[in-house]
């Protein structure tokens, strides 16, 4: 028994084998990928906006929500990098059944960000580079949340677009990175990824800031002089793109929200 014991346990320290031929699944862990040096072990991509340089010129497996499962299997993967979002649940069963080996990374918050940057860079054997920037990223995240802690948090809505109105509920990193900077989501009650809420409903929440991405998704509010909110225009979209990048993302948007810490 010891015997065997010894053996399981010199299993479970045992590295994972590295994938050579991977395919990515969602932007930001294509990102993920570059930023641990290893595009070369990328085959193809599924698009969704702009791609970073290293891969400009990879094979494309379809779009976001429009997976083309041939072309996928014509470039032989020996792993999948998969954010559940970006394809359907029927695509998603039909990758399971696939049996290729799977990296599912939907991260809720900061941290999981973090552990799941290391854990990619495992598969890929990138371990060390892994490690090094999992922990740059958890340095940082620490420096934010000392810096811009609240005892009373500022009550924010945090507006992904303007007509319909969307924005994000409270399982989604975004709330998470709000809670950083010392804020909450006026909508953290709410469920689902990015419900579609009505103006009245943000009206009687009376946030004290309002977020958008540009100056015109803002326009609309000041239709309504019993608002009393602030509104800030936090450009950089790289909030919404879970990889490394996306902590100094959350430092602009800390500062938007407290420019006086």
């Amino acid at each position: 028994m010891r015997r065997v014991f010894a053996c399981l346990l010199l299993m479970a320290a045992l590295p994972v084998e590295a994938a050579e031929r991977v395919i990515s699944l969602a932007p930001s862990l294509t990102e993920i990928v570059v930023e641990l040096g290893a595009a070369d072990r990328l085959v193809g991509v599924l698009d969704g906006g702009e791609r970073p340089a290293a891969v400009a010129q990879l094979p494309s497996v379809g779009r976001y929500g429009q997976l083309e499962v041939e072309r996928l299997l014509g470039l032989r993967p020996d792993l999948l990098l998969l954010w559940p979002g970006s394809v359907s649940a029927a695509q998603r069963d039909q990758l399971q059944r696939l049996h290729i080996p799977l990296f599912t990374a939907e991260p809720h918050t900061l941290d999981q960000l973090a552990d799941q940057i290391e854990q990619v860079g495992e598969r890929l054997g990138r371990y060390e580079r892994g490690r090094q920037v999992a922990e740059a990223f958890r340095q940082r995240l620490a420096e934010l949340r000392t810096r811009y802690r609240r005892d009373t948090p500022i009550s924010v809505f945090y507006q992904v677009w303007n007509q319909p109105l969307y924005t994000v509920g409270g399982g989604q990193i975004i709330s998470d990175a709000l809670a950083v900077c010392g804020a909450r989501n006026v909508f953290t009650d709410l469920t689902l990824p990015a419900p579609q809420v009505g103006v009245e409903s943000v009206l009687q929440r009376a946030p004290e800031v309002i977020v958008a991405s540009t100056g015109s998704q803002l326009d609309m509010w000041k239709a309504w002089p019993s608002l009393k909110a602030r509104l800030e225009t936090v450009p950089d979209k790289g909030i919404e793109r879970p990889s490394g990048q996306m902590i100094e993302a959350v430092a602009s948007l800390c500062r938007a929200l407290a420019p006086d810490r």
